[in-house]
């Protein structure tokens, strides 16, 4: 029965019914063509009916699509009212910051200390969030900001809050580990720890996709950082990490080594764009605040 639809998958089907293109739609989306494909077929299968057709130039929608398209957008214009509805209905409120690792870095507790003393009597939760969401929990509106890396997904405002080189964590018994610093062009060969496929243009930023002529050699596919450095350290590949997340990470058996050869990574406050909550926009300057003084 259709009664078990999520909110995801309205939202897959509202993108490709506005792009008419998969492609065009995973891209804003922010997951991979085959995985929206998937997503979309097992929609159609649960509903028993189905939602597009295919065309030179990609896809339209069929009559039922075509009916079931504002009952979509509706039902998600609906649930993001009742969750702004529902926050505001709280004594004073919860401000819920999502994040995929550690932060770190000092930010969190000057920014919290600002955030706490502009808006009294509010609670901050801290919300993980997988890694096969590259929007940090915003995207689903269960998160109000989010510490998350750049690059993000379409709808999203950033704030770069630092900007740090990319290195590599590896066993330090790692025939390279003895070198002070790595070119990237000596890891080309080196199998990889990967984010998952549906992490989208995250995984190929750390995987260094547009500096490699061939495609990486993936040694394991992790979905959290205890999994990645589990695998490091069991020999199962290296992963490129951020200069200020090495320090986060450490494990008996796991050294860091810098990278040369590569952009450095930015990490960022984000919110979805448009948001005018005043919550939303203490904390924000709470974190510019305090990371003149990192």
């Amino acid at each position: 029965m259709a009664m078990d639809v999520h909110l995801r998958d309205l939202r897959y089907f509202v993108a490709v019914a506005e792009e008419l293109n998969v492609t065009r739609a995973a891209e804003r989306l922010f997951v991979s063509q085959p995985a929206l494909s998937k997503q979309l077929k097992a929609l159609e299968r649960q509903l028993g009916f189905g939602l597009f057709e295919r065309v030179p130039t990609g896809v339209v929608l069929t009559r039922q699509g075509e009916a079931l398209l504002p009952v979509a957008r509706d039902l998600l214009d609906r649930w993001t009212a009742g969750l702004e509805t529902a926050r505001a209905a709280a004594p004073t409120g919860t401000l819920v910051i999502g994040m995929q690792t550690a932060v770190g870095r000092g930010l969190q507790h000057e920014a919290l200390r600002l955030f706490r003393a502009a808006m009294p009597g509010w609670e901050v939760s801290l919300r993980l969030v997988g890694w096969d969401d590259p929007s940090g929990g915003l995207a689903d509106g269960g998160s109000d900001v989010a510490f998350i890396w750049l690059p993000v997904p379409e709808g999203l405002s950033t704030h770069v809050l630092a900007t740090e080189g990319r290195g590599v964590a590896m066993p330090d018994d790692h025939p390279l580990a003895g070198l002070v610093e790595i070119p990237f062009e000596a890891l080309r060969d080196e199998p990889f720890i990967a984010l998952p496929a549906s992490a989208g243009p995250l995984r190929d930023y750390w995987l260094a996709r547009e500096f490699r002529t061939d495609e990486p050699v993936i040694g394991v596919t992790a979905n959290t950082p205890e999994e990645v450095f589990e695998a490091v350290t069991s020999g199962l590949g290296v992963v490129l990490v951020a200069e200020g997340n090495a320090a986060l990470y450490t494990r008996p058996g796991l050294v860091y080594r810098p990278v040369t050869g590569l952009p450095p990574g930015e990490l960022a406050i984000a919110w979805r764009s448009g948001d005018k909550r005043r919550e939303v926009r203490v904390f924000i300057d709470a974190l510019r605040e305090s990371a003149t003084k990192v």
